[in-house]
C-alpha cells in the first residue's frame, strides 16, 4: 500500500479500510514493526509529522542503521527521533532475576558505588556469580527467558536459542547486502572478532581475516556491521587531551560484539569454567566485552590507549572530571603497572579498576565490582 503513488491521506484511509475501525488519532498509537522493509513509510514519516493532527507513530525494526544508510527514498530528517534497543544490561538482568529484591539490591549496589563502601561478603559473592551467568547468557532476551524458565539452573539453559540469533543476523547478512560477495566478506569479519579479542598486538588486524586482506577490501563490511550495531569500535587515543575524539587514531580499534552472550556462544566455552570461576585464556576478553557493551548501553564513547612501549589502558572515559583511564580485571589480582604507568605521566583526577574486589578508594584508584560496571555513566 505505501510503495503505491497516492497521496498520504489517502495511505492512512488506506491504512483504516485494512483495520476495519476508523483511527481515533487523538488517543491512538500506531506501531509499524520490520519497518526495514518498507522505504515508503519511513519517508512518509515526514507527512504524517507535518500533519496538523496530532499522529503518534512508532517503528521498529532490525538493522535499521543499515537500511538507512543505503536510502534511497527521501530520509525524513528532523522529524524521526531514534532511539536503539540494545540487548538486557546488567541491571536489567538483575531485575529478571530476583522480581521481589532486584530494585532494593540495585539500591545497594548504587549505595556502595557513591559512598566507596564495602558491599556485605555475601551479597558481594552472589552477585558475583550473578555477573558469571551473564557471561554465558548474555542479555538478550529470549535467551534470559529460557534460563528463568529453567528455574535458573545454567546446565539446562537451551544453548540452541543463542546459536539461532547468531545464525540470524548471518541470515540477515546475506539478505540487507548489496551482493554475496559483500555478504561473504561481513560474515568473514564477523566471525573474525573472537580472535581478533586476544591480539597481542591489542588492535584489530586484517591479516587475521584472511592472509593478504587490507583496509580497502574490508572497510564496506566493517561499516555494515557498525551500522548494524553488532559490533561496537573502541578506538585508539594518539594523544591524551580534550576532546578525545579529535585524538583518535582511526586506523587503530579494537572491536567488541554486541552481547557478551554470544561472544561466549561463538567462542564455545564451557560454562562450567565460568561458573566455577576457572582461570583461562579468553576470561579477561569476556570481562573486557562485558564493561564495553555496558558503557555502549550508558552511552559512553569507546576509546581505549596504548604506550609505545608495553603499556595500555583497557577503556579512557570522557567525563566532568577529564579524561579517565579503567582497568578491567577479571579477577581480584589487581595488580597493574600500565595503569601506575598512566597516572604517573598524565596525572587524572583519579582512576577506575572493575575486578571481582569489593568497592573501595585508595591511592587515588575508584575500585567498582564487575557487577556495579552498569552505574558508571
Amino acid at each position: 500500500m505505501f510503495a503505491q503513488k497516492i497521496s498520504t491521506e489517502e495511505k492512512f484511509i488506506r491504512l483504516q479500510i485494512i483495520l476495519n475501525k476508523s483511527i481515533d488519532i487523538e488517543n491512538t498509537i500506531i506501531f509499524f514493526d520490520e519497518v526495514q522493509e518498507s522505504e515508503e513509510i519511513i519517508s512518509s514519516l515526514k507527512y504524517f509529522c507535518e500533519d496538523k493532527r496530532p499522529f503518534k507513530i512508532i517503528c521498529a525494526g532490525s538493522l535499521l542503521g543499515v537500511k538507512i544508510n543505503r536510502f534511497h527514498s527521501s530520509f525524513p530528517v528532523g522529524k524521526v527521533r531514534m532511539i536503539n534497543m540494545y540487548p538486557m544490561d546488567f541491571e536489567e538482568f538483575i531485575m529478571a532475576n530476583m522480581p521481589e529484591m532486584g530494585e532494593t539490591l540495585i539500591e545497594e549496589i548504587k549505595e556502595c558505588y557513591n559512598q566507596n563502601k564495602q558491599m556485605t561478603d555475601v551479597l558481594h559473592q552472589k552477585l558475583l556469580d550473578l555477573y558469571r551467568q551473564y557471561l554465558c547468557i548474555g542479555g538478550m532476551p529470549a535467551c534470559i527467558n529460557n534460563f528463568l524458565q529453567n528455574n535458573k539452573e545454567i546446565l539446562k539453559y537451551d544453548k540452541e536459542i543463542m546459536k539461532n540469533i547468531i545464525n540470524s543476523y548471518l541470515n540477515d547478512m546475506n539478505k540487507y547486502v548489496l551482493n554475496s560477495f559483500e555478504a561473504t566478506r561481513i560474515e568473514e569479519t564477523y566471525k573474525t572478532i573472537p580472535a581478533q579479542l586476544e591480539n597481542l598486538s591489542k588492535k584489530f588486524q586484517y591479516s587475521k581475516i584472511k592472509k593478504g586482506a587490507r583496509s580497502k577490501d574490508y572497510e564496506s563490511a566493517l561499516n555494515w556491521l557498525y551500522s548494524s550495531n553488532l559490533v561496537y569500535k573502541c578506538t585508539a587515543l594518539n594523544s591524551i587531551n580534550i576532546p578525545p575524539m579529535a585524538y583518535i587514531d582511526n586506523e587503530v580499534f579494537k572491536l567488541f560484539l554486541s552481547d557478551v552472550g554470544i561472544l561466549t556462544s561463538l567462542l564455545e566455552i564451557n560454562y562450567n569454567q565460568i561458573i566455577l570461576n576457572d582461570n583461562f585464556l579468553y576470561k579477561g576478553v569476556l570481562a573486557e566485552n562485558y564493561v564495553a557493551q555496558e558503557f555502549v548501553f550508558n552511552d559512553i564513547t569507546l576509546y581505549y590507549w596504548k604506550s609505545k612501549s608495553d603499556a595500555e589502558i583497557d577503556f579512557i572515559i570522557y567525563n566532568e572530571d577529564g579524561l579517565i583511564p579503567i582497568e578491567v580485571k577479571s579477577s581480584d589480582n589487581t595488580k597493574a603497572k600500565s595503569l601506575k604507568t598512566y597516572m604517573e605521566r598524565f596525572k587524572p583526577k583519579y582512576a577506575i579498576r572493575i575486578s571481582s574486589k569489593n568497592f573501595g578508594f585508595e591511592n587515588n584508584i575508584k575500585s567498582i565490582p564487575l557487577y556495579a560496571t552498569f552505574l558508571i555513566k
